[in-house]
């Protein structure tokens, strides 16, 4: 895959295992799960699902912005509820973060999310279009892979 590029925000919380917070490829920003980890300190945030579903759209919002693109360019979202009895409470917070153009989304309930928290986010994100002969993002997040 000769446009498969890594992306890494540091403005976000950074992966801690074999994957990649988020790659780019043909336009789109694929983005892993995000769960509620505060960006500064890195420790799971243990909250109510509203406050997690905040933190974790908040660390999505991060990794989006700092692609160069806005949380309206979100495309497709899934998340994955450690509950589905949260669905509506979830619902409430989740739709403060997509008042204007809401993605598709797909929502299910998980056996058992990382670090016991509640909710886990990954989405596909459209960049913004770049000039041909481009090599590297203006915020020099991006990385050409090397395989």
């Amino acid at each position: 895959m000769a446009n498969k590029r890594i992306f890494r925000s540091q403005s976000a919380p950074q992966a801690k295992g074999p994957y990649s917070q988020a790659v780019t490829h043909r336009g789109l920003l694929y983005v892993s799960g995000q769960i509620p980890v505060n960006p500064a300190t890195g420790i799971p945030v243990r909250a109510s699902i509203e406050e997690e579903t905040d933190i974790t759209l908040n660390n999505l919002k991060l990794i989006v912005e700092d692609a160069g693109s806005t949380m309206d360019d979100v495309l497709k979202i899934t998340c994955y509820l450690a509950d589905i009895e949260d669905f509506q409470r979830f619902n409430e917070a989740y739709e403060k973060h997509f008042t204007q153009f809401p993605p598709a989304r797909t929502t299910i309930q998980a056996a058992k999310l990382p670090l016991d928290v509640q909710i886990e986010i990954d989405a596909i994100v459209a960049l913004p279009y770049k000039k041909p002969g481009r090599t590297r993002h203006p915020r020099k997040n991006i990385e050409e892979n090397s395989e």
